[in-house]
């Protein structure tokens, strides 16, 4: 296998970085055609090669119609519809497809592998329709659109990455001339994962922040709230030692660190907090573990080859199938729950902190009637929650024949993809009403110190966003929040103090 791991935590670097070295060397796509040339020479059948597609795999091709059939396998299965896949899950997709055909087993010409290589280095992104994959075969609708401006045909986005052109114009303009596709080529370039593990790594990528983005917010609402620092005793989560809980527990502890707020009610009398509150480690850690998983899987396939036919190294072509996307399917089936879950018990803490207790006004604005105060970001939160719930039902458990019976079970991996995207945003915004509404609820404890995590927490935010006295286009402050969650830029400012949190 190639020695370039790409991982999460490095992922657009290694990527770039993979880039660079193939435009070098890519000794492994020659030795592999090598293979595909020497085997049209033996008489044999070859899947894909010499043969049709699918249910048409008996039907043997002529030698003079090789390239035909290769062009023809582009042309008939871009008929994706529906809304384009987001341009920077698109150049996952053209950057993955060219690392697992860089590996060495799909057999693909130099000159088209050179081609996508081109269209990476010149910033040429396919328009690329999303619906239409089953997840098995692979994403065969959306590569075979991702890879139609090879041969001058299809879409592009333009300049602004907010409309499609046609791709002969721009590469005309570039001057990368079209090719024209030898044996296995179009097989290779549609067979194969990369939508799916584009959404995917694109997602969990963004979950190495959030989890902690998390975990900081939970601590800011904690001391709004005057909770209690107890349940975040270690002793508690060393005798029930999953790994998620351990860290969320000990980076709760951490961000508490020196806080006047704990310390002014250690006595108060209260016996016990919510579970929104006093289930943090237990629920975040959770989520955290199950991420965990998702991202093994994801690291695994994208340095995985999910071609058919395979070429090895003794000159065996063997087909079989590493195209099918369940693994990806059922990680990220589990990646969009354990993300929901994130936003549910956030949705629950924020409402705590709205209902008025332990002296925080009600709605967090002392002259409510008049005012609404953070009434209604609560209804956003609980919207977008409960649309996560339906997001979540697994499509990993459904399955469609395809190809005349010839592909009997496919993974809806795609569906998965899409889902856990649209779960990540969700969260994001429910995140992003619990960081406004507990920098609120802050700003009434006052009189004490939060711990030091929280307070660089709620004083980088002040900078950006101000305290409300009298209801206002709150929209702003939400966007604004989801921005700096995005962004990483909070979670960065708290670190760059305390140091890295688990």
């Amino acid at each position: 296998m190639n020695p370039a791991n790409i991982r999460l935590d490095h992922l657009y670097a290694d990527l770039n970085n993979s880039m660079q070295r193939l435009r070098q060397q890519h000794e492994p796509v020659r030795q592999s055609r090598k293979i595909v040339d020497n085997a049209l020479l033996d008489g044999d059948a070859h899947y894909g090669i010499n043969t049709g597609f699918g249910v048409l795999a008996n039907q043997r091709i002529s030698n003079d119609e090789l390239a035909t059939l290769q062009k023809n396998i582009l042309l008939s299965h871009a008929c994706g519809v529906g809304d384009p896949v987001p341009p920077e899950i698109t150049r996952l997709m053209l950057q993955l497809k060219i690392h697992s055909l860089s590996l060495g087993y799909s057999g693909v010409s130099e000159k088209t592998f050179m081609q996508l290589l081109a269209l990476e280095e010149q910033g040429v992104l396919p328009w690329v329709p999303s619906r239409g994959s089953v997840g098995a075969s692979g994403d065969l609708a959306p590569l075979a659109h991702m890879c139609l401006p090879l041969i001058g045909r299809g879409e592009v986005w333009d300049d602004t990455l907010s409309s499609k052109v046609p791709a002969k114009a721009v590469l005309t303009a570039k001057g990368i001339e079209p090719i024209s596709l030898k044996a296995k080529d179009g097989l290779a370039l549609i067979n194969g994962t990369q939508m799916m593990a584009a959404y995917g790594a694109f997602v969990l990528e963004r979950t190495l922040v959030l989890q902690r983005e998390a975990d900081l917010l939970a601590a800011m609402s904690l001391e709004a709230l005057q909770g209690s620092a107890a349940p975040f005793d270690e002793r508690i989560h060393l005798i029930r030692p999953h790994h998620g809980q351990q860290v969320v527990a000990s980076n709760i502890r951490k961000l508490l660190e020196g806080s006047e707020i704990l310390a002014s009610h250690r006595d108060c009398g209260k016996v016990q907090d919510p579970y929104s509150l006093r289930c943090v480690p237990q629920v975040h850690g959770a989520s955290r573990d199950a991420l965990d998983y998702a991202r093994n899987c994801l690291e695994t396939e994208l340095n995985s080859v999910t071609d058919n036919p395979l070429v090895f190294e003794q000159g065996d072509i063997l087909s079989g199938g590493n195209f099918h996307g369940q693994p990806l399917a059922l990680a990220m089936d589990f990646a969009a729950i354990a993300l929901a879950e994130l936003a549910s018990i956030s949705e629950r803490r924020t409402y705590l902190l709205l209902e008025g207790h332990d002296g925080l006004p009600k709605l967090l604005m002392h002259d409510t009637g008049v005012n609404s105060g953070f009434m209604i970001p609560q209804y956003t939160a609980a919207a977008l929650v409960s649309e996560n719930k339906i997001l979540c039902h697994p499509a990993s458990v459904d399955s469609i024949p395809t190809s005349l019976g010839q592909e009997d079970h496919v993974s809806m991996g795609s569906i998965s993809a899409f889902k856990l995207l649209g779960v990540l945003r969700n969260v994001e915004w429910v995140l992003a009403v619990e960081l406004l509404t507990s920098a609120q609820a802050l700003d009434f404890r006052s009189s004490f110190s939060p711990g030091h995590g929280v307070a660089l927490s709620h004083q980088a935010l002040r900078k950006e966003i101000k305290h409300a006295v009298k209801d206002y286009e709150v929209r702003n402050d939400l966007a604004q929040c989801a921005e700096i969650l995005r962004s990483g830029a909070l979670l960065k400012a708290v670190e760059n103090d305390l140091g890295p949190l688990g």
